[in-house]
C-alpha cells in the first residue's frame, strides 16, 4: 500500500473506504471485506451513525488494530460535550483513533478543535483534522490553532481541484482527503474522453483513472461502496502511474465546479442536530 507521511511524521494510506450513507449492516460488511482484501484506511463519522458497525467490521476482519488507520469525525452538536471523544472511542471499540476530525465549521467549532488538540496530547488521537473548512473559516482557524492539523477533508475531483485552499495547505504540510472523488454521480465527469482513453491504455476503468489522479495529486481518497466488487476495483489503482503529460491533460478539466453548496443556514441546522447513535 502506498502511503503519505503527515506533518507529524506518521504515515497514512493513500486510499481507503468511506462509509458515508452506508447503513450499519452495509458499513459492517464493507469494512470487514475491505480490510480482508488489503485496505487499511477506514473513514466514518458520528453523523454517519455507523461507528459501532465500523468497529464490528474491524474486529470481524481479523486485522490487528495497529494494521488499521481509523478516521472519524466529531459532529457539531458534540463539540461542547466533554465526553465526546471518549464516547466516540467506545462506539468504535478502540482506545485510540488514528485521525480525528471536526466535521463542520458550525456551532462552537473552536471548542471542538480544542477537544481534538486535547485528544492528540493524550494519545487518544494520533492525528487531527478539519472537515469542510474553507475560505474565511480556514483563515480564522489558522489564527487560533495550537496544533496544526494533519488533514483536511473537502470536496475534490478533476472538475474542482481546490487550488486556492491548497496554497494554505502546502504552507503547513496539511494533507487533503477527497470526498465526492468521482463527481458525486455526475456522468459528465466520469465520461470525459480522456479517462476512457487512459483507461484503455492502462487496462483500467475511468473511475480507476480518476482515483489514481487523486493519489498522484497527493490526495488521500476514500470512495465508499457496499458493493464488494466495486470496493475491490477501487483498490486496484496501485499498479500503474499516470505520466506528467497525462496529469496535465486531466488538470485542464478543472472548471471550479462544486457539487455541494453549503449555506450558513445549514450550518445553524447542523449545530442543532444530534445524531441518534446506534445502541450498544
Amino acid at each position: 500500500m502506498e502511503t503519505l507521511i503527515l506533518n507529524n511524521k506518521i504515515s497514512c494510506p493513500v486510499i481507503g473506504i468511506g462509509t458515508f450513507m452506508l447503513s450499519p449492516a452495509d458499513a459492517e460488511n464493507s469494512v470487514k471485506e475491505a480490510l480482508k482484501m488489503g485496505y487499511s484506511l477506514i473513514d466514518t463519522a458520528n453523523a454517519y451513525v455507523n461507528e459501532r458497525a465500523v468497529g464490528r467490521g474491524m474486529k470481524a476482519s481479523g486485522k490487528t488494530r495497529t494494521d488499521i488507520f481509523l478516521s472519524t469525525k466529531l459532529w457539531p452538536s458534540e463539540y461542547e460535550n466533554p465526553n465526546a471523544v471518549n464516547e466516540t472511542l467506545e462506539r468504535l471499540g478502540t482506545d485510540y483513533i488514528d485521525l480525528l476530525y471536526i466535521h463542520q465549521p458550525a456551532g462552537n467549532w473552536l471548542a471542538g478543535y480544542r477537544q481534538l488538540e486535547k485528544a492528540y496530547k493524550e494519545g487518544k488521537a494520533k492525528a487531527i483534522g478539519i472537515s469542510n473548512f474553507e475560505g474565511s473559516y480556514m483563515a480564522e482557524l489558522e489564527k487560533k490553532w495550537e496544533i496544526v492539523p494533519q488533514f483536511i477533508q473537502v470536496e475534490a475531483h478533476p472538475y474542482f481541484t481546490q487550488k486556492e485552499l491548497r496554497v494554505t495547505l502546502e504552507k503547513y504540510g496539511i494533507k487533503l482527503m477527497s470526498w465526492y472523488p468521482l463527481g458525486h454521480g455526475d456522468r459528465s465527469l466520469i465520461e470525459e474522453p480522456v479517462f476512457a482513453e487512459l483507461g484503455k491504455k492502462y487496462g483500467k476503468t475511468s473511475a480507476q483513472i480518476i482515483l489514481r489522479w487523486h493519489v498522484q495529486m497527493g490526495f488521500v481518497v476514500i470512495p465508499g461502496s457496499k458493493n464488494v466488487d466495486h470496493i475491490r476495483d477501487n483498490l486496484n489503482i496501485l499498479d500503474f502511474t499516470l505520466t506528467d503529460n497525462e496529469m496535465a491533460r486531466i488538470a485542464a478539466l478543472d472548471k471550479g465546479l462544486r457539487y455541494y453548496h453549503r449555506t450558513e443556514e445549514q450550518l445553524i441546522q447542523f449545530a442543532g442536530w444530534k445524531p441518534e447513535f446506534e445502541k450498544a
